[in-house]
């Protein structure tokens, strides 16, 4: 599925490339004098896949939480961004805890963009986990009746962030991101950017503990076009690819109770993302939505790979309006300080 949507997306490029390529200059309108709210849903849940043995005798292990469907309300103003996201309990899909286990899902994130740079930072908190892919483990195995298996004390928490160059300055990535500007001419960009996170996995089984902590680093490079095809209306793909390191120490609890010598590897990580965003856009109202996929992978050992794989869709409609004046204010009041911002 995922290499039908690259070959779409990589189809598509070139397309939209060839019909607008003309020799205008990007207009840019920005709405950085505005406050602008926007209300996004999407399916973009945790999951990560181990996966042991040869294509002929593959086995796979799937771990996901049990949300379904993630909300996340955002605050625009300036060159700040801000997000909250998490998982309502009141969704399809994202309360049944007799049987999966109970999951719990926040994400803050903040993007600033100084210039042609797009700086993110975010804190992400995943507790409790279920085995997906029950019956390719227990033949037999009834998915309206029988239990999965579940990890319910498993907590995955990442504090990270990406730095992005726009190597096109007629070209607007806030316009894809958070919709903060709007780009009247179709235009792409290749953008280079830095992604690099410290995750701690902990868990406990049977009264024993255990927690890793990971390092992760990747340099990786994509190509952004806006192609818009009516005075208001977009469409945007884009493709990335990177490398990158990983780095663990992990601790588990022996038997007395203490707890057992670290234990460090490195890994060599790949990784690629790709998407679609079609959207409206207006002064004050804007809406839209997104296809995206997300993949890493890297071998822990021979014939053993773990991977974290997400093909999401995204619904987002937002609105824009003018500061209050205690907002303005004290906006001012800080760019003083911080006059970057």
């Amino acid at each position: 599925m995922i290499k039908r949507f690259i070959f779409f997306c990589i189809n598509l490029l070139f397309l939209s490339v060839n019909a607008q390529n003309k020799a205008d200059s990007a207009k840019i309108i920005s709405y950085a004098d505005k406050v602008m709210i926007r209300a996004n849903f999407d399916t973009n849940v945790e999951n990560y896949t181990f996966s042991e043995g040869d294509e002929g005798n593959l086995n796979e292990t799937i771990l996901s939480i049990n949300n379904k469907t993630k909300a996340s309300l955002s605050v625009d103003y300036k060159i700040i961004s801000a997000t909250l996201s998490f998982t309502p309990r009141f969704f399809p899909g994202n309360n049944d805890n007799e049987r999966k286990g109970n999951s719990s899902y926040t994400n803050f994130s903040f993007r600033f963009f100084p210039q042609r740079f797009v700086q993110t930072l975010y804190y992400k908190n995943v507790k409790g986990f279920y085995v997906e892919n029950m019956q390719d483990l227990l033949p037999g195995w009834q998915k309206d009746t029988d239990p999965y298996i579940k990890f319910p004390d498993l907590r995955v928490q990442t504090f990270g962030g990406s730095t992005a160059y726009i190597l096109n300055n007629d070209f607007s990535l806030k316009n894809l991101y958070t919709q903060g500007e709007w780009q009247k001419n179709s235009k792409g960009s290749w953008v280079p950017f830095l992604d690099y996170d410290f995750t701690i996995f902990s868990n406990t089984i049977d009264g024993l503990k255990s927690k890793e902590y990971q390092y992760n680093f990747g340099a990786n490079i994509g190509y952004f076009y806006n192609w818009v095809i009516a005075e208001k209306v977009n469409i945007a793909p884009y493709l990335t690819i990177g490398f990158g390191g990983k780095f663990t120490s992990f601790k588990d609890t022996l038997e007395n109770g203490t707890m057992g010598p670290k234990q460090n590897e490195q890994y060599i990580t790949a990784k690629g993302s790709g998407g679609l965003h079609v959207g409206y856009n207006s002064d004050r109202f804007l809406f839209g939505g997104k296809l995206n996929f997300n993949a890493t992978a890297y071998d822990e050992k021979e014939n053993s790979t773990v991977e974290n794989n997400n093909t999401y869709g995204l619904l987002y409609i937002g609105y824009r309006f003018p500061p209050p004046k205690v907002v303005e204010r004290n906006y001012k009041k800080i760019q003083k300080k911080i006059p970057i911002l």
